[in-house]
């Protein structure tokens, strides 16, 4: 799990702590070799995490128990997560623009919320590094924006927050009622 989460993590921040290397690749070789060799070290990755984390669940000891308040908290943070995940792929909208990078924002929450629910070693590894990296890309963009980069969302139509609002609170439903559990194992709300 640990290698998936060096390897993915840090291909995802090849930008901020090497980007001569990653121009100079693609300065040779070009922007889709660069997109190619990117996704195929990421999917090493994060399959990796998923099949390290599935092993270590099972064998690392408790950090910590939360409160069954936290993961109340945790579930409706969750419905937040998703709602800026699906208006970080949406053509920009108010809340995009509001929150200016809304797919991060999104992971922070998500780690966060998962921080909150889970208690076990493997769970505080995994989410925790997940959080640190995503508030190392924020402030990477801040420094590029304060350098005069353009990155953040241009407004486009406030129609696409009503739809992130629904596409988020549609896929929020599905995990809760069953996709958490399909491809996690393990219902985040347990019925009966």
């Amino acid at each position: 799990m640990v290698l998936g989460i060096v390897i993915f993590l840090g291909m995802h921040l090849v930008r901020v702590v090497a980007p001569d290397i990653r121009a100079g690749f693609i300065k040779s070789r070009g922007k889709g070799a660069w997109m190619g060799l990117y996704a195929l070290v990421s999917l090493v990755g994060l399959c990796l995490i998923i099949y390290g984390f599935g092993q270590a669940r099972g064998e690392t000891g408790m950090l910590y128990d939360p409160p069954v308040f936290l993961r109340h908290i945790a579930l409706l943070l969750m419905l937040f997560a998703f709602v800026f995940l699906a208006a970080g792929f949406l053509p920009s909208g108010r809340i995009a623009v509001a929150v200016k990078h809304p797919q991060i924002l999104s992971i922070k929450i998500w780690a966060l919320a998962h921080l909150l629910a889970n208690g076990e070693t493997s769970s505080v590894l995994l989410f925790g590094s997940f959080l640190a990296w995503a508030v190392i890309l924020r402030i990477s963009l801040k420094r590029r924006e304060r350098a005069g980069e353009t990155v953040l969302p241009v407004f486009k139509s406030a129609q696409n927050d009503i739809l992130a609002i629904v596409i988020g609170l549609v896929a929020y439903v599905l995990f809760i009622w069953k996709l958490h559990d399909w491809l996690i194992g393990v219902a985040p709300i347990v019925m009966g």
